[in-house]
């Protein structure tokens, strides 16, 4: 079993981490309304360039931080992302410009290496046979923050859009506060590896992995469903509030709503499932459950039927954990930095394609000039994505 103070502080850490993004998400368009003098769908538009700046310098930085965290430590690469987070929120309370809060999400997206970081973690310290569970339950504590960040969100927002900001900074200095008093370094002499430039380029360290056999089907799996899920934190806000006129407050609720079964899901229904029918079926059933889903979304017409659905688009959340602990028993146990760094290399260059599309599509047939008004248009496109990544993984199971 792990060893259940490091766990709790990990679990913590990405509670805290995941209740920073939740807290803003709600207030984005009014936010960038604000700032720009814009129409939502032009909001949705600088909300996708937000989100592609920050995931750009992800996906540069992510295989350099997990090679350093191989070299150096997980505790000290997660604490000094934790310190410079908070000061980036603190810049983005304070921007006046729409260009203020560009450079603010460049720094972010250089230090954001939090989540990666507890999944290598995680792996550290989890026998090979409770790697699915160990990536359940960072899934379980990001939901659970994610459950109370937009709840926290939207009481704050009643204060302004900035509030929320100010919120997310207190909360990831104190993340970085409390890691630094308690958790200990699962990084070991056995286990430390020499830094390369090689293994820390992105694109290296991919080619690398995807040498191994059957890694790399599995890894455009990965990839596919991170574009499509992408489309939540891309869209969200904006398709709420365009679709069925939600307030800040109502964005809040909905986000919380779906992270409590989010939790629920990874924290309960990821042992049983890996039990009952294994990793493989696992996959195959939550990407099925991610599929009708996105064609749900596409068409809803009612905010009431979309909150109801909202326990079933959760079941999706099977899938992950299970495809994680897949390529995470595919590579040598000095490796799992990396692999937790090519594979949030893989999620950044996700979220640098998923917004663009996504908001754009959005923008498209939602604006005044759009050719047919549907703006569940982007969960179309995430159901085509989730379609290709079912195929592929089918032939992975064949190929295997």
């Amino acid at each position: 079993m792990f060893a259940r103070l490091p766990v709790l502080v990990i679990l913590v850490t990405v509670v805290i981490d995941a209740m920073g993004i939740g807290l803003i998400l709600p207030v984005m368009p009014d936010l960038i309304r604000e700032i720009t003098g814009g129409d939502l769908a032009e909001a949705a538009i600088w909300g996708g360039i937000l989100a592609t700046v920050f995931a750009v310098m992800q996906f540069l930085c992510g295989p350099l931080l997990g090679s350093l965290s191989d070299r150096f430590g997980r505790r000290p690469v997660l604490l000094v992302s934790l310190a410079v987070m908070s000061a980036d929120y603190v810049v983005m309370a304070l921007a006046g410009s729409i260009w203020l809060l560009v450079l603010g999400r460049i720094v972010a997206g250089i230090t954001a290496a939090t989540h990666a970081t507890a999944l290598a973690y995680m792996a550290d310290i989890s026998k090979p046979h409770e790697k699915a569970r160990a990536f359940g339950i960072v899934g379980a504590g990001f939901g659970i923050g994610f459950v109370l960040g937009p709840v926290l969100g939207g009481v704050l927002a009643e204060f302004g859009t900035r509030a929320p900001f100010w919120g997310a900074a207190i909360l990831a200095g104190a993340n970085a506060l409390l890691g630094w008093m308690v958790l200990r370094e699962t990084v070991t002499d056995a286990t430390r590896r020499a830094f390369t430039w090689r293994r820390a380029n992105p694109l290296g360290s991919l080619a690398a992995l995807g040498k191994l056999p059957s890694v790399g089907k599995l890894l455009w799996v990965f990839f596919l469903y991170q574009v499509a899920s992408a489309v939540y934190p891309a869209v969200w806000p904006y398709f709420t509030t365009e679709r069925f006129g939600w307030s800040p407050g109502m964005i809040g609720f909905s986000l919380a709503a779906y992270g409590l079964a989010f939790a629920l899901v990874q924290g309960f229904a990821i042992g049983p499932s890996i039990r009952w029918v294994g990793n493989r079926w696992t996959v195959t059933i939550g990407l099925a459950i991610e599929l009708a889903s996105f064609v749900f979304l596409g068409f809803v017409a009612s905010g009431l039927l979309l909150l109801a659905a909202i326990p079933v688009f959760a079941l999706g959340a099977l899938g992950l954990p299970a495809l994680q602990a897949i390529l995470s028993r595919r590579v040598a146990d000095d490796s799992q930095g990396e692999l937790q760094g090519v594979l949030a290399s893989l999620t950044s260059l996700a979220h640098i394609l998923a917004p663009l599309v996504m908001t754009q599509t959005f923008a498209h047939f939602s604006g005044p000039d759009a050719p047919v008004y549907l703006p569940g248009a982007p969960f179309l496109v995430s159901a085509v994505l989730m379609i290709c990544a079912i195929a592929v993984f089918l032939r992975s199971r064949r190929a295997t």
